[in-house]
């Protein structure tokens, strides 16, 4: 089967099989692609789309959310986790008011330009939002082509090359690239899993050269990444103090919300370098004002 009619197969069957997601409704918006990508960045879609849902309904452009507080942005941003996505896209929101009055640009060139967008997200708002014939090579994206098209289990390295990225421009259909491109991301989310494949469900079995190989193993296994006890957690902890109170929060607080002091230490340095944490007074501390 050729490469086309491979993308016809598996847009065929996103046609049947995709979630309904809020933000790949008729009436989305490039502001609200944009925002729906920063939310999705290493986190899934059923604890993204409650607080993309709320954050959507309280900030609708880039200029509602650049009139509010950067620690608005970051107390809305809940749970998600690396909360400087939150602040990345204030300060999106931001430019776009300032340098693009208030209209999510339409370049990828232009977007890159933008806080904290890269090749990836610049990709899917002109995908997705503006229906633009651009390749979109996300995880899921990239573990489909290695299984389906090289036979191996996982990409080589952990972003896409020059040649990669001419490669996946090339095997864009003709026609509905766009559909296909999101298509293909829906198949790695939800079918062509990293760690439990279904291929009994998949559309492109009988191509996919990794099924006929046998599904081998990857060389190298990427370990998953602890979470329990870390400074990450740490951070966690002491910002969901912060973000719970609409006061200075004093020192004891935060002492009584993580017990290891130096590593306590340690995560609020960090998160008031990273700009999630200011410090007020003696020996207060709020979030961005």
């Amino acid at each position: 089967m050729s490469e086309d009619a491979i993308a016809g197969v598996i847009t065929r069957w996103y046609a049947q099989a995709a979630r309904d997601l809020p933000w790949r409704t008729a009436d989305r918006t490039a502001w609200g692609v944009l925002v729906s990508e920063v939310m999705l960045q290493q986190t899934p879609v059923g604890r993204v789309e409650p607080v993309w849902r709320e954050w959507m309904h309280r900030w609708p452009t880039p200029v509602s959310l650049a009139a509010a507080s950067p620690g608005d942005a970051v107390r809305a941003w809940g749970r998600l986790g690396y909360p400087r996505r939150a602040l990345r896209l204030h300060s999106c929101a931001v430019a776009i008011r300032d340098s693009h009055d208030g209209a999510v640009p339409t370049t990828c060139d232009v977007l890159r330009e933008l806080p904290g967008v890269g090749d990836y997200t610049a990709a899917a708002v002109m995908a997705f939002a503006y229906g633009t014939a651009v390749a979109v090579l996300d995880t899921n994206v990239r573990r489909v082509y290695a299984r389906l098209f090289d036979g191996t289990a996982l990409p080589a390295g952990a972003s896409p090359t020059v040649a990669e990225r001419r490669v996946a421009t090339s095997r864009l259909p003709a026609m509905d690239a766009p559909t296909y491109s999101v298509a293909v991301m829906e198949l790695g989310a939800v079918v062509c899993t990293a760690r439990a494949p279904r291929c009994e469900a998949c559309p492109v079995q009988r191509e996919c050269r990794w099924f006929a190989a046998g599904r081998p193993t990857a060389d190298v296994v990427r370990p998953a990444q602890s979470y329990e006890g870390t400074d990450r957690q740490a951070r966690g902890r002491l910002l969901a103090v912060l973000r719970d109170s609409t006061d200075v929060v004093a020192q004891q607080a935060l002492d009584a919300a993580w017990p290891d002091a130096a590593q306590r230490r340690r995560a609020l340095r960090g998160l008031i370098v990273d700009g999630l944490v200011e410090p007020i007074g003696d020996g207060g501390y709020r979030l961005p004002a």
